[in-house]
């Protein structure tokens, strides 16, 4: 990563984004409260994880068409352009497992569990938002690497391209 820190900073700013808003939220002082923010928090996470694993599998296959093109292409790519593609790939598929995780942590039948702890269910919350923020700031880090990777592609493949214009 050591070519691509801002994807570090943006992970690090939608972390930062997220411990801020669970700051904001405040502590959860009741089990009933807490499945009411849990029931809040599942019906937008259901449809973050989705379009997360959505977009990390169609990144993934995406990857594999830019090697087959960088392959073909008569331009030289060095060790770092391969290095870029790689790393979109691990992002995405980090991406793509986080958010599966997240799906598979919806499913619990949240108001059913009737002798368990009330701290379960704070602690529940705390792990579903965290899942859901992490998701969030590795589908930007991935976003981040892709168009660094995209931009590294371009350049080599279009003689005119001026990196300082912008």
């Amino acid at each position: 990563m050591r070519n691509h820190p801002f994807a570090y900073g943006i992970f690090f700013f939608f972390l930062a984004l997220g411990v801020g808003a669970r700051w904001a939220i405040g502590n959860v002082y009741s089990s009933g409260e807490a499945i009411q923010l849990i029931e809040t928090l599942a019906s937008s996470a259901l449809y973050l994880g989705s379009a997360s694993a959505t977009a990390s599998a169609t990144i993934l296959a995406l990857m594999l068409t830019l090697t087959g093109f960088i392959n073909r292409v008569d331009a030289d790519f060095k060790e770092d352009t391969w290095c870029s593609v790689e790393r979109v790939a691990q992002s995405a598929t980090v991406s793509l497992m986080a958010s599966l995780f997240l799906l598979l942590a919806l499913v619990f039948p949240i108001g059913e569990f009737e002798k368990l702890p009330a701290e379960w269910y704070t602690y529940f919350y705390d792990t579903l938002f965290g899942i859901t923020v992490i998701v969030i700031g590795l589908l930007a880090m991935t976003v981040a690497l892709l168009y660094t990777t995209i931009r590294d592609v371009i350049s080599k493949i279009t003689p005119d391209f001026d990196k300082d214009e912008e």
